[in-house]
């Protein structure tokens, strides 16, 4: 089922009584009052009180500033920095206790072997020289009375 569309009527006028108003008379501007409350007489005879205008003084403009400040720029830097350097010195810190161990080693290797070579030159055989080597006797010796005796 369809329903006829009606066209559009604009509302009726509605009757509004013009109120009395006195004519319009044309008046040139005066100098600007200097006192603070200014009362002005129109033409009708109406007063009309006010303020005078005085100029609006404006504050210096402030500098724009960035949307994030100085500090918080400086703080985040900072944490990054900080960040990048604990990195660092967990590497720096491996590093040094891995040159300890390895420097440890080393020193308990040349003991071993400078020990070994000690005691070979002291329990080896002392009867064979054909090589040229030096011979060492180990004996005991006795010292009385501020006197050596070997």
């Amino acid at each position: 089922m369809t329903y006829p569309i009606e066209p559009y009527r604009p509302p009726a006028p509605t009757v509004v009584e013009a109120l009395p108003t006195a004519p319009l008379m044309p008046v040139q501007p005066g100098p600007v009052p200097t006192a603070a409350v200014q009362s002005i007489v129109l033409p009708d005879g109406r007063v009309v009180t006010g303020y005078t205008l005085t100029p609006a003084h404006f504050p210096a403009p402030v500098p724009p500033q960035p949307a994030v400040s100085r500090t918080a720029v400086n703080v985040a830097l900072g944490g990054v920095g900080f960040a990048a350097v604990c990195g660092g010195l967990v590497l720096l810190t491996s590093f040094i206790a891995a040159l300890t161990a390895f420097i440890t080693q080393l020193i308990t290797l040349a003991a071993v072997i400078f020990g070994g070579w000690i005691a070979v030159q002291i329990f080896g055989s002392t009867r064979h020289t054909s090589g040229g080597g030096t011979t060492v006797n180990i004996r005991k010796a006795v010292i009385k009375r501020s006197h050596f005796h070997g």
